[in-house]
């Protein structure tokens, strides 16, 4: 005698959660080791063993009936160990499926038994888990079947197992029955499913009033207003009124694989008139099925397939001829109808968004709209991807519109499905407030009504009942202002209980005849999900995840995206959908949470770096232009107005023609009308919706990382700017020619007024990126990448280039006190280098300004060094001298001895060399600091007055090193300058022990040397200039600045001494002049008089009493008044 079934006891709600998990688990399982079998790298190595290539044909030949035994299998014995560690995974997976099946077919004759009635209307999850796990157990064995090594592997583990344990692994058999017998997996599934079709068919069928409204073209959907908020003001704060709550966001893709596989099981009911319309309708709405993530069928060819399989059954021919005409259908109408369902929607969504976020409070009677949105969204990108990326074989002779499937638009639609998103997440708690209020203050109400109601109730149902009612009446608004969390997964489990207790035969209520509680407990249990379940119903809805798998087409519809400007501000989706990637992974596939993690941050990191280079890119273009502006500008292109102002004057005299005007700055303006787009307007436009991109959200979660947009943005930009500072000087190291610093300077305000004009764009600290940047610009590298910087390329220039040039090219650049420039003498037939565009003060401040006080002063550590250098050059001339030296500094007062020592010494011309290039470095170095000290007084003002203080009344001990040190970082004059001091103390010298006396004699031989230039020609005063053609005036600063540093390091604090003495030298040594009666030898002996003067002038320590007293002042006086009077006959 048989038991009667106790439908409490059958647990069939638990189950089918159970299995549909699972089922999915399986499913993901299945599909990696298909994937990874495609894979030939991936695929086991002896796989690709010549030695088991017989053994692999012969297991597919016997399969599934393996004898270990036979020699054939011997290869595998010596791989055994290996066979069982690399195959494990994927026997396991299979011998899982096999179990999985066997626990579907039981519940699904349990339910048989039970005479479960299905209605999707009515038991929604009852029906749903129920067709969601036959869809799933019919896309697994389909793709098990579509495993080209499943016997490979099967065999090979069987043989391997036996090898190793002494028996076949037990399951084998009837996993190898499983495999020949769902070999094609849909003719088996059929009959199995010949005892279930009186109970699938019905759930199949209840979807003939849900699925035709969801599959409606876009202008029905648009005369029907559907998604519209706004087409019945005045229901507008009313929830919607509808009996399949829960129908109205479920997904199109979702009833079609219901439909198609499930009448693909019940096929000899196609001939009735609803299955058929469903059929027909659902063959229609797409050639491409999807069975796990980018796993896919050409549904109808399958079909066809099937169909063929069935022998003996004539009707099926028909079938066949059906199916390929829907097919045609499919391929001709199809992409057009989904092409303008996505037009459609994003009107929609954008409408819906705009309105929400006016008034979000809407969200709480209206969320229903949103998830129904979202899923219909949804549905439209799925369907795009899989058809673009699985295009239908040449065979069907159709030519596809590229339009259809290239959607440029697409990126709006997901941003707006994002909006959304992100809108219900935002205003959750508006959600929590309307839905707590309704659950407690409506639905309790009515269903405690509809309880009273029933007649006669079991126990079990009136148990449930009560423990729904007790739960929904007992919320209160405190509860969502206290920040309770909400959890209402026990009342959803006891409604879908209920719904399997009641759809059996034997219930004592039936719940197809209690129409009213269905309909209410759906809305229920709506309604709590809006309370606890709300992220949940974002991924239910909205999830993207499935980019993850077609990353081709993601790239593509990003680079579309960026080459398309109205889809830019649109562009931060695509990191954000990254976000959605790990949604794919399962608990029963944890090894590819890793990969699928990783991929999703590395396609998130670059999507955000590609948009930040656009908007880089963007700003770049806009700097140029505005530097191209601001170069029209510069005082040097005033003289072409000045030439056309005389030309015209001329013209005008002449009554010749009118002289063409030149276009002045600022023409660019002017605007006749608004019509016409300039480049900066379309620059600025594209400016606008890009950094909208990266100002639409803070930050984007995607695994365990958190990406800021406007972080990536910032760091492109820093290492952009400083890339582009360095790349406007225009540096070529190999024709030496450089963009002069007032030039840059000009250039690189305009990039800093553009970049500060960025903040009205997007919200960054632009303050930020300049204190980042312009300070590794002082620096001789930057912090970036190790660059040379403007201070590194600017220093060599000045000190290789330009100085070489001075002091090279002698008579031609020389320098000017009065003019407080490099100035350039040409000659006729040389093409002239101006180092006065260079080398003045103006162009100094400029740079100046560029490098700041820490760049200015590396460009003096480096010139010091150039100078200690000829120091040190000079020292071994002194060596070489040094008795001659000795003996001339003791004679001073002896004429005729002097001369004769004079005639002894050698290398007198490079000693004065030597000297003139430290002058002219010198020189230079005070151009330098008195263009940094203009500049830091107007930008620093007070903080100087106090270094001067500091410098003025601080005793002079070795202490006042250190105020000394501040003062020439900051551009001040020091009598002893710290830079040179440190340079001449840090080099290296083979002379260290006499140096003090080396540095006496130096002084000794400069003194008696200066009369020798009297006989260069180039050692002419220039008056115009204040300097000599040679330099030579430069002597004076090499003379002071020398001894000050030398005595100061090597002496015992007899500077002033030691001036006086070289004074006395200098001054004898000139006198002698007068007494030369050689022309040659005294040609510019008034020229080189002068040089005493400046000598006394150039020094804080010597006089011109004291001068006086060595050298009459008459000569001096009469210098001058001859050579300024030749200089004006010269010019």
């Amino acid at each position: 005698m048989s038991r009667a079934l106790v439908p409490s006891q059958q647990k069939i709600a638990e189950k089918l959660t159970i299995l549909n998990d699972r089922a999915n688990g399986m499913l993901i399982r299945i599909y990696n080791i298909k994937k990874t079998l495609q894979n030939a790298d991936k695929k086991p190595a002896f796989f690709s063993d010549k030695n088991m290539e017989q053994v692999t044909r012969n297991i597919i030949r016997r399969f599934p009936n393996i004898d270990p035994k036979s020699n054939t299998y011997s290869a595998v014995n010596q791989v055994k160990g290996e066979v069982i560690k690399s195959l494990s995974l994927y026997y396991n997976t299979f011998v899982d499926i096999l179990d999985l099946k066997d626990h579907i077919i039981q519940l699904l004759t349990t339910m048989g038994a039970c005479q479960i009635t299905l209605d999707i209307s009515s038991n929604y999850d009852l029906t749903k888990n129920y067709l969601d796990l036959i869809v799933t157990y019919v896309c697994i064995m389909v793709i098990v079947s579509k495993i080209d090594d499943r016997k490979t592997i099967l065999g090979l583990y069987h043989l391997g197992h036996e090898f190793q344990h002494g028996s076949g692994e037990p399951a084998f058999p009837r996993l190898g029955q499983m495999i020949i017998d769902y070999d094609p997996p849909m003719k088996k599934m059929a009959e199995e499913f010949v005892p279930h079709a009186r109970f699938l068919l019905p759930a199949l069928l209840s979807l003939h009033v849900i699925y035709p409204r969801r599959n409606l073209p876009a202008d029905q959907m648009r005369s029907s207003q559907i998604l519209s908020l706004l087409s019945e003001p005045s229901k507008l704060m009313n929830v919607p009124n509808t009996d399949i709550i829960q129908c109205e966001y479920l997904s199109q893709d979702v009833m079609e694989r219901w439909i198609i596989f499930g009448l693909m099981l019940c096929y000899q009911r196609l001939s009735e008139p609803q299955p058929w319309d469903l059929w027909k309708t659902a063959l229609q709405s797409g050639y491409i099925v999807q069975l796990c993530r980018d796993e896919v069928l050409h549904i109808h060819s399958y079909i066809a397939a099937f169909f063929d399989s069935l022998k003996g059954q004539h009707i099926q021919h028909k079938r066949v001829t059906e199916v390929k005409d829907f097919q045609q259908h499919a391929l001709q109408t199809s992409p057009g109808l989904h092409r303008e369902r996505r037009k459609f929607l994003r009107t929609a969504l954008k409408e819906l968004a705009l309105i929400y976020t006016d008034q979000p409070g809407l969200l709480g009677p209206k969320v229903l709209l949103v998830f129904q949105a979202l899923s219909m969204a949804r549905d439209e990108i799925f369907w795009l991807l899989r058809h673009f990326d699985n295009p239908p074989s040449k065979r069907h002779n159709i030519k596809l519109s590229q339009e259809d499937f290239i959607d440029r638009q697409i990126p709006e639609l997901l941003f707006y499905m994002e909006e959304l998103k992100a809108l219900v997440r935002k205003y959750n708690q508006v959600i929590q407030r309307f839905y707590v209020q309704y659950l407690s203050g409506y639905d309790a109400v009515l269903l405690n009504q509809l309880i009273q109601n029933w007649s006669t109730c079991p126990e079990d149902e009136s148990v449930i009942l009560s423990s729904i009612y007790s739960t929904i009446s007992a919320m209160s608004i405190k509860q969502v202002e206290n920040n309770d969390l909400f959890d209402f997964r026990g009342v959803r489990l006891d409604w879908f209980r209920l719904q399997a207790y009641t759809s059996m035969s034997k219930s004592a209520i039936k719940l197809q005849d209690q129409g009213d509680m269905a309909k209410h407990l759906n809305m229920v249990v709506f309604h709590t999900k809006m309370v606890d379940y709300l992220d949940e119903m974002l991924i239910e809805t909205a999830d993207l995840s499935i980019y993850c798998f077609y990353t081709a087409l993601f790239e593509h519809q990003f680079k579309l995206c960026m080459e398309f400007p109205a889809q830019h501000r649109y562009s931060i989706v695509f990191p954000m959908i990254c976000g959605h990637f790990m949604n794919a992974t399962h608990d029963l596939c944890p090894e590819e949470r890793h990969s699928i993690g990783t991929s999703s941050v590395q396609y998130a990191h670059w999507f955000l770096k590609d948009i930040s280079e656009e908007v880089n890119q963007v700003i770049t273009h806009i700097c140029e232009e505005q530097c191209q502006l601001s170069y029209k500008l510069l005082p040097k292109h005033s003289a072409v107005a000045i030439s056309q102002s005389y030309q015209r004057r001329k013209a005008k005299d002449k009554k010749n023609k009118a002289i063409q005007e030149p276009e002045k700055p600022g023409t660019e303006s002017i605007r006749k009308n608004r019509e016409n787009f300039t480049r900066m307007d379309k620059l600025h436009m594209a400016l606008t919706e890009l950094c909208f991109a990266l100002n639409y959200c803070n930050i984007i979660q995607v695994r365990d990382h958190g990406f800021v947009p406007r972080e990536f943005f910032l760091q492109l930009l820093e290492a952009r700017f400083n890339k582009a500072l360095v790349g406007m000087m225009m540096y070529n190291p190999e024709t030496n020619e450089i963009a002069k610093p007032s030039e840059l300077l000009s250039g690189v305000r305009a990039m800093m007024n553009v970049l500060q004009s960025i903040e009205n764009y997007v919200s960054i600290d632009i303050a930020r990126v300049f204190n980042n940047v312009l300070p590794q610009q002082t620096q001789p590298s930057d912090g970036f990448s190790g660059e040379k910087t403007i201070t590194f390329n600017y220093t060599v220039w000045y000190l290789e280039v330009l100085m070489w040039k001075v002091t090279c090219n002698i008579g031609q650049i020389v320098y000017s006190p009065n003019q407080k420039a490099f100035v350039s003498l040409t000659t006729e037939g040389q093409v002239p280098f101006i180092a006065e565009e260079y080398a003045d003060l103006t162009e100094l401040k400029a740079l100046a300004e560029l490098i700041g006080p820490y760049g200015m002063k590396y460009m003096s550590e480096r010139l010091m060094i150039h100078v200690a250098n000829q120091v040190d050059e000079l020292k071994k001339l002194v060596i070489a001298n040094k008795e001659t030296l000795q003996l001339l500094r003791t004679s001073f007062d002896k004429p005729d001895t002097m001369r004769e020592l004079c005639r002894k010494l050698q290398n007198v011309d490079s000693v004065l060399l030597r000297m003139t290039i430290v002058g002219v470095l010198l020189s230079f170095h005070t151009l330098c600091q008195e263009a940094l000290q203009d500049v830091l007084d107007e930008r620093i003002p007070f903080l100087m007055g106090s270094i001067r203080d500091l410098q003025q009344h601080v005793p002079a001990t070795k202490d006042n090193m250190i105020v000394s040190d501040m003062a020439a970082a900051s551009g001040l004059y020091c009598p002893v300058d710290p830079t040179l001091c440190a340079a001449l103390r840090t080099q290296k010298s083979e002379f260290t022990e006499d140096a003090y006396t080396i540095a006496c004699l130096l002084m000794v031989f400069v003194a008696v040397s200066l009369p020798k230039l009297a006989k260069s020609e180039t050692s002419f005063f220039k008056a115009s200039l204040e300097g000599h053609l040679n330099n030579s005036h430069c002597l004076a600063k090499a003379i002071n600045a020398l001894a000050g540093a030398m005595f100061t390091i090597y002496g015992p604090g007899d500077l002033e001494e030691r001036l006086k003495e070289f004074l006395a030298l200098a001054s004898s040594s000139m006198l002698r002049l007068g007494q030369e009666t050689d022309k040659e030898a005294i040609k510019n002996r008034d020229s080189v008089y002068l040089l005493l003067d400046q000598i006394v002038q150039e020094s804080p320590f010597l006089t011109m009493d004291l001068l006086e007293s060595c050298f009459p002042y008459a000569l001096l006086r009469n210098a001058y008044h001859s050579v300024y009077k030749l200089s004006a006959a010269d010019h």
